[in-house]
């Protein structure tokens, strides 16, 4: 057992650095600028805008490697709308601004106001995050809430409501005294700026999936236990109750004197929490990849930048009683990467840019550029909840010996308090036991079956040993899925695999062939059984086997009803047992 660990020790250290997936350069930034990056986009030609929060909006030509100046004197511009190659859309704390080059020499000569139908009052904490673009064309932004460590100034814009700062126990939270802290905002294309949701304390980073829905990052703080990813619909509340006194209709007084109890029966829960120590303390920008395979095999999923760790998070989700939910992995962990990553832009090639900000917190300065080698990792590429536990798809298959160990994974379960503190610790934390372990035939899909499942709770799943055939490490041993809602108990749960993939493949072949699609289908009950049904009643054994193929060869009746199934009497016994291993093997 000894000379065992050692061996998968060094597969381990041995695995070369020139062989990993993917590599971080730095970008050169320009002599004197402070690069507190608040964001960056791509435009048509291939060109990176970037904005500084000391007011700069600067373009790097990645082919020459060179800066020049496109706008200055912004205040915090900390989002940006690439329009085309000489127009951009800047959020900064003011308003959002229309930069556009009139006379094509390289500088804006317009600053336009856009919008600024929000509330200003003066406190610090008043950043503003977007514009982002739906499909129809309207724009989302960002609206923070203030800060208790800042005060307001006597000149404010926008109506004050004393309702949204909380008064009684010496101003401690988050506060929302002008419209709309605290909320997201839609612009639609005839210029009108709507409220859209609320309960956001400070949503640092907005984006799109492919499939068009809107999510939003907020940071650890009051009434915010971990750091969250949301799912931003019309009209919900998602926590903080600072800017309910913006709620068109709201006649409730000061939110903060309900019970939390009453506040959290109105919130929409988050889709995934980020483990605050664990995962993330800062989670920025949601981005989908779009690259469709150049950065590598997580196409379709979300990025998001991490400003405490030399960190980015991959997020996947799936729908589970009609409502998202998913885990959170590191994506990458060192590897040259610093701190600060507060936006992310992918570059035609499928490259993807990061822009680093210390402002005021924790982080680097600068922007990195990763970019994918070719080289495949092993990693975990989904996560899936399941009745009794969860399957993990990798990116390759995966070594069975130390894949089927259930000694290769320790869970543990807990979740956070919805209060009005700063933050919250792990509540009802346990160890979950994992009962048992099963790969599929290709390797890839590994379920684990746990002792009990509760919904409510974030379960923290450490892997150790996991490796290809060829010793190529696992890239991250952490996931964490938040399991707001349980499957029914109807999905399906891997089986263990107990024949040969050849006869599986061979089966599913002559099946597809025969006149057993007649009266059978995989999933659903048509004259007969179910091939699901089947395999759900039968054990794989051998001995199973044999039965079945000698029915489908003789045919016969009363089993599944009084219905009787035609004989096969032409189809070899070699055949119907490789048909009947396919159908006990689902």
């Amino acid at each position: 057992m000894k000379h065992g660990l050692l061996l998968l020790g060094w597969l381990f250290a041995a695995w070369p650095a020139s062989a990993q997936s993917y590599a971080v350069e730095t970008i050169p930034m320009p002599e004197g600028l402070t690069a507190e990056t608040g964001a960056i986009e791509f435009m048509p030609d291939g060109r990176l805008i970037a904005c500084f929060t000391r007011g700069e909006v600067m373009i790097y030509a990645p082919r020459t490697k060179k800066w020049q100046l496109f706008a200055e004197g912004l205040h915090d511009p900390l989002g940006m709308l690439v329009i085309s190659n000489r127009e951009v859309l800047v959020m900064q704390r003011p308003e959002l601004t229309r930069l556009k080059d009139t006379d094509d020499d390289g500088m804006a000569d317009v600053y336009e106001k856009v919008t600024d139908g929000f509330g200003l009052s003066g406190n610090y904490h008043e950043f503003n995050y977007g514009p982002v673009k739906d499909k129809q064309g309207n724009l989302y932004i960002a609206l923070n809430a203030s800060s208790p460590n800042g005060a307001m100034r006597p000149e404010v814009r926008g109506v004050i409501k004393k309702e949204g700062r909380d008064s009684t126990d010496g101003r401690k939270q988050m506060f929302a005294a002008v419209p709309y802290r605290g909320w997201i905002m839609k612009l639609t294309p005839a210029g009108k700026l709507v409220p859209y949701a609320m309960g956001f304390r400070s949503p640092n980073g907005i984006g799109f999936d492919l499939a068009g829905n809107l999510f939003a990052t907020d940071n650890q703080g009051d009434w915010i236990g971990t750091s969250p990813l949301l799912h931003v619909q019309e009209g919900r509340f998602y926590g903080h109750p600072a800017s309910l006194v913006w709620k068109k209709g709201w006649t409730k007084g000061s939110p903060f004197v309900l019970p939390p109890a009453t506040l959290d029966s109105m919130r929409t829960k988050p889709v995934v929490l980020f483990p605050h120590g664990i995962m993330a303390n800062s989670p920025t920008q949601p981005l989908c990849d779009i690259t469709r395979g150049k950065f590598g095999p997580f196409a379709g999923q979300l990025l998001i930048g991490e400003m405490n760790q030399a960190r980015i998070v991959r997020v996947m989700l799936e729908e589970v009683g009609g409502a998202l939910q998913g885990a959170c992995i590191p994506f990458l962990d060192g590897q040259g990467l610093r701190k600060g990553n507060n936006r992310l832009a992918f570059a035609p090639d499928g490259s993807l840019y990061v822009g680093q900000n210390s402002h005021g917190w924790l982080g680097d300065e600068g922007i990195q550029r990763i970019v994918y080698t070719g080289k495949p990792p092993l990693d975990i590429y989904k996560m899936q909840i399941t009745p009794k536990g969860f399957d993990l798809v990798f990116t390759q298959p995966v070594d069975v010996a130390s894949a089927r160990n259930p000694a290769s994974y320790s869970m543990r379960q807990y979740n956070y308090n919805y209060h009005k503190k700063y933050g919250s610790h792990q509540m009802n934390l346990d160890s979950v036991a994992i009962r048992q372990v099963l790969v599929s035939p290709d390797h890839k899909r590994v379920s684990i079956v746990l002792q009990q499942m509760k919904a409510g709770y974030v379960y923290e799943l450490k892997l150790k040993n996991i490796q290809t055939t060829a010793g190529q490490p696992l890239q991250n041993n952490l996931i964490c899925y938040t399991a707001n809602r349980l499957p029914g108990e109807t999905a399906p749960v891997l089986k263990r695999p107990a024949f040969a993939k050849k006869d599986i493949e061979e089966g599913k072949l002559l099946i597809t062939k025969s006149d057993c699609r007649t009266c059978h289908r995989p999933n659903e009950k048509l004259v007969g059984p179910s091939y699901a049904d089947i395999a759900r009643k039968y054990q794989p054994t051998e001995a199973n086997v044999n039965q079945i193929a000698q029915k489908i060869i003789k045919g016969g009746s009363g089993v599944w009803g009084q219905i009787p199934m035609a004989p096969h009497a032409n189809i070899p016994l070699a055949d119907t047992r490789k048909i009947a291993r396919y159908i006990l093997s689902l």
